[in-house]
């Protein structure tokens, strides 16, 4: 189940950074309008919560602690100041009644001073969020978006013949065709890239605050809205991480080489980097590497079959062939650094007789008249 459908405070939603953007940039990546109309009592909260946010909005300056304990004590100066004109003129029980009232006003404007101090010091720091959204309108090359809103990977075939396999919630914007002398993508969410070797034309991945840049290797980057770290981890190959310069810190702007099984954690806050040379050792990097890069896809006389298998394996795919022409081939082949496409031109090569293949999505079918 969500974890806002435990909400049950306003401070619930205003510490949510997924309805921050939705409120106040008007990204709802989250589905925040359909979850908001499924309940009239939800929809009374959400609207409260928004209007404070809103009315929250105040250029982004840093509330110290001083600063936020000086406001308070002068709100409740005034707050006294009130009761006092009023003791003389009030009967014991409005004394009691307009002191629990402005107890609640104390409170409320307590909550306001906290929230504001939270939101700024928390999420709003020394940098300014970059947002999936901003990086794609900052891009002039008209770009095709791919959204997985299905409940498992989706693999994206880009026109240099890199893959992409997208994560259920994730989001990816590409040219249809890679002009000039880079290869630029944006990613909101969480991908597994594959990239075809090009030296001339390097690649690179735009998520949040973060760039990563490769010239032909295997990677993930892990970077969702409402997160507050960003995770490159590489498979193969070497890549290269640093800063976006749309991030207000980028004069601190840093570049962190990555080798294979190697990884990094940025941290959104104060565009911090953290490289992590043992990925073993840190358990929420293991726990999140997939198939895709425990398996080996290095094949010494191994058949057809099982090398389709370990492709559906990784790619989660489906993969319609010939089984009873191809049930006597054998391969011997090293596919550890090519993109999807490319291992099945290669695998279709191999095998001959006309052999090749169509993908459709996450169908794949090969045809064939057999080995050679």
């Amino acid at each position: 189940m969500q974890k806002r459908n435990y909400y049950i405070e306003i401070e619930d939603f205003l510490s949510d950074e997924s309805f921050r953007t939705w409120i106040l940039s008007k990204v709802d990546e989250q589905g925040w309008e359909e979850w908001t109309l499924e309940n009239q009592q939800r929809a009374k909260l959400v609207e409260d919560a928004r209007l404070l946010l809103l009315a929250m909005k105040v250029p982004y300056t840093i509330i110290s602690s001083s600063a936020l304990n000086t406001a308070l004590q002068s709100t409740w100066i005034k707050i006294e100041e009130i009761e006092n004109r009023n003791k003389s003129t009030k009967s014991n029980a409005g004394r009691y009644l307009k002191k629990y009232w402005l107890t609640g006003v104390a409170a409320t404007l307590f909550f306001a001073f906290l929230s504001v101090w939270f939101f700024k010091n928390q999420f709003q720091t020394n940098n300014t969020a970059v947002t999936y959204k901003e990086l794609v309108n900052d891009n002039n090359e008209g770009l095709v978006e791919q959204t997985n809103n299905s409940d498992k990977p989706q693999v994206i075939t880009l026109s240099d013949g890199s893959s992409v396999l997208l994560e259920p919630k994730s989001k990816l914007s590409y040219p249809k065709i890679f002009i000039g002398n880079k290869r630029k993508v944006y990613l909101s969410g969480e991908g597994f890239f594959e990239i075809t070797k090009d030296s001339q034309k390097p690649f690179f991945v735009y998520a949040n605050e973060i760039i990563t840049k490769v010239v032909g290797t295997s990677f993930r980057v892990k970077a969702y809205s409402d997160q507050p770290n960003i995770e490159v981890l590489v498979r193969t190959g070497k890549v290269r991480v640093s800063s976006n310069e749309l991030a207000a810190n980028s004069k601190r702007m840093i570049e962190v080489v990555l080798l294979p099984n190697e990884a990094l954690r940025f941290l959104r806050s104060d565009l911090s980097f953290n490289k992590i040379t043992n990925i073993t050792e840190d358990k929420m990097l293991a726990a999140s590497v997939g198939n895709i890069e425990q398996l080996s896809f290095e094949f010494t006389d191994i058949p057809v079959d099982q090398i389709f298998k370990t492709i559906e394996q990784a790619y989660l795919v489906d993969i319609d062939f010939p089984k009873d022409k191809l049930k006597k081939c054998h391969l011997t082949t090293s596919l550890s650094d090519q993109p999807l496409s490319e291992k099945l031109r290669i695998i279709c090569k191999s095998i001959g007789n006309d052999t090749s293949f169509e993908m459709n999505g996450n169908q794949i079918v090969i045809t064939s008249q057999g080995c050679y």
